[in-house]
Formats: structure tokens, sequence, C-alpha cells
């Protein structure tokens, strides 16, 4: 993204972290929603986009935290993994769109969002089984579960985020990524 101050950045980081309160509590009205839609990736992967590495980390970690501690989802026993895996895509979509300029913003954003979902899966689901359940995750387990039962949260953020950051830079809330002068 151009520039975009410190200041804004904390403010949106700070809006993603109530995000991160507030959308789960939303589904949470439909069994086994946090699960299947994933709410609380949605923020935290957009302000890993919009903010950047240190920002999206930040929210990636307190975003689970705040939300445990407000509303107890995610209950005590899945935090950890969650926050690990949550701060993996912050940090990892900022990473990626501070790295990736292919001139063409929505590619920018669909490879930079897909590198952060997946890294976020993977070092997850390697710190569960080495950290938090030793010898208790078996591969089929992680993949349903960060996959299969995910699904329609993944679909949902590869559709919804991409259109969010465009959105939102169009409406010139955050700066344009490229404009006709710097691309030239």
């Amino acid at each position: 993204m151009g520039k975009l101050s410190y200041v804004k950045r904390a403010i949106i980081t700070a809006a993603c972290v109530a995000l991160c309160v507030v959308l789960p509590m939303a589904f949470h009205a439909i069994p086994n929603a946090g699960s299947i839609y994933c709410p609380m990736h949605i923020p935290v992967l957009l302000c890993g986009l919009i903010c950047g590495a240190p920002f999206g980390l930040l929210c990636g970690l307190l975003g689970p935290l705040a939300s445990s501690l407000i509303t107890q989802m995610p209950p005590m026993a899945y935090l950890p993994p969650m926050l690990v895996e949550l701060a993996v895509y912050g940090l990892v979509a900022g990473v990626m769109m501070h790295l990736i300029k292919t001139k063409h913003l929505y590619a920018d954003l669909y490879i930079s969002l897909a590198t952060a979902m997946v890294a976020g899966r993977i070092v997850a689901g390697v710190a569960k089984a080495l950290l938090f359940a030793p010898g208790k995750v078996t591969l089929a387990a992680w993949a349903g579960g960060y996959f299969v039962t995910a699904l329609p949260g993944i679909l949902l953020q590869l559709l919804l985020i991409p259109s969010v950051v465009v959105a939102l830079e169009k409406a010139k809330l955050i700066p344009a990524r490229y404009t006709k002068k710097r691309m030239q």
C-alpha cells in the first residue's frame, strides 16, 4: 500500500481487534460456526494486508486474546494454537504484501492472502502437534480441522477480503497501492 501513517495503522489495528470480538459473536448463533466460517480470521488478515506485518502480528495476538477474555470464545483450551495461527496470518499477510508487487492489486492481494492462509494453518498444525497436543494430532485431523471443516470460511475469506481492500482504496480510506503515475 502507499503511505499509511503510524497513527492510522494503529487505529485500523484497534478496529480489527474489536472486529475479532464482534464478528465471532454474530456467527456463534450457528452451531460450530467458529470452526466453519472462521470469522476472526477476516479482520486479522485484513489488518496484515492493510497495515503491514508488525500490526498484523499484533492483531493476530490481541484479537483472539481479547475475544477470549471478553466472550470466552475461543475457550482457553483452544486459545494457544489459535494465537499462533492468527499471529502467523497477520505477519505473513503483511510480509507478502510488502514483497509482492505484480502491478495488479488483486493479484498481490490473492497471492498474499493465500500464502498467509496456508502458512498460518501449517504453523498452527505443527505447533499443535509438537507443543499443545503432542502425539494427539494426526495428519487427517489437521487437514480435516484446518481445511475441510473450514472450507466455507476459506472461501468467504477469498471472496470478501480482497474486495474489502479494493473498496477501501476506491473510497480513499486507505492509500492506493498503484497509481498510474507510480506504474509508469
